[in-house]
């Protein structure tokens, strides 16, 4: 056995990770994950809201980083929704249009209860970056900016953004970003100067520079697939009827296949490690 894993072909350990991470993703594994404070920290930021209250999304991403932020931007419309909290979509990111579109789908196809223009609107995308989030936190303004929703129609024809004048009557605000401008000039223009409520998801190499937001400016982050996956599972814990909705669960999904490909590298490494000590004490490694 000793010899077989010594002279064994690197090829068969690349079929080993190919297979690690093909069945774990084809079968739909799941494994459970443990929320981490923080995780429950921003979980508990919309749960403890009246029902009904208003949250501004801001879902600042692209397709190039919809892997990683998709699964927490659809358990944030999740439990906004569960809460009959309204909702209000909007973008700094010209590409981030389709990823509201992609989340509003949750609305439509789980909560047929929710009708637009009442329960939830779509802001679209407007240029100015950080302009744009001074724009509408400054008092009486949006409407300036935004005259009409991302279909065309007027916001005075809709019943929750007849009256809109800014977002400061937001209860939270809550951002997911894969950069600038997100999370950080969001903080910046809007839920320092005016106090209001924020959480954020954000990539994992973005997590980092959003840190020492918390706990003041920023009530908690989620970062990377791990923290999405995390998110879901606590959902799942608050409400057990997700269980069987599978569509809700695409984070502890994905994270199935990085737990079965960790845990073969590791085993590599340490299998590996013996080869070569063994190796040295019979004075035969290279």
């Amino acid at each position: 056995m000793f010899a077989f894993f010594r002279d064994l072909d690197r090829r068969w350990i690349f079929l080993a990770m190919f297979l690690a991470i093909a069945i774990p993703l084809l079968s739909g594994i799941r494994f459970p994950e443990e929320p981490s404070q923080m995780v429950r920290n921003v979980f508990q930021e919309i749960d403890q809201l009246e029902d009904g209250s208003d949250i501004l999304l801001a879902f600042d991403f692209d397709p190039a980083s919809q892997g990683e932020l998709q699964p927490m931007a659809a358990a944030f419309t999740r439990h906004c929704a569960l809460k009959r909290h309204k909702l209000y979509f909007m973008t700094l990111w010209p590409t981030g249009v389709p990823m509201i579109e992609q989340n509003i789908r949750i609305l439509t196809t789980e909560f047929p209860e929710y009708t637009y223009g009442t329960d939830y609107v779509n802001l679209g995308y407007k240029p100015g970056q950080e302009v744009v989030i001074q724009s509408v936190t400054s008092e009486g303004n949006l409407q300036t900016l935004f005259t009409t929703d991302n279909a065309g129609a007027s916001l005075k024809s809709h019943p929750m953004t007849e009256s809109l004048g800014d977002i400061q009557k937001m209860a939270l605000i809550v951002n997911v970003s894969a950069g600038t401008p997100g999370a950080k000039e969001w903080v910046q223009y809007a839920a320092t100067p005016f106090g209001l409520k924020m959480v954020a998801g954000t990539t994992g190499v973005g997590a980092p520079a959003l840190y020492p937001y918390i706990p003041n400016q920023l009530r908690g982050i989620l970062g990377a697939i791990k923290a999405a996956a995390e998110y879901e599972q606590a959902l799942i814990e608050k409400f057990p009827d997700l269980k069987e909705n599978k569509n809700s669960q695409e984070g502890l999904r994905r994270m199935g296949p990085q737990l079965v490909a960790h845990l073969l590298i590791i085993g590599l490494i340490v299998v590996g490690n013996i080869i070569f000590f063994v190796d040295r004490k019979r004075g035969t490694a290279s």
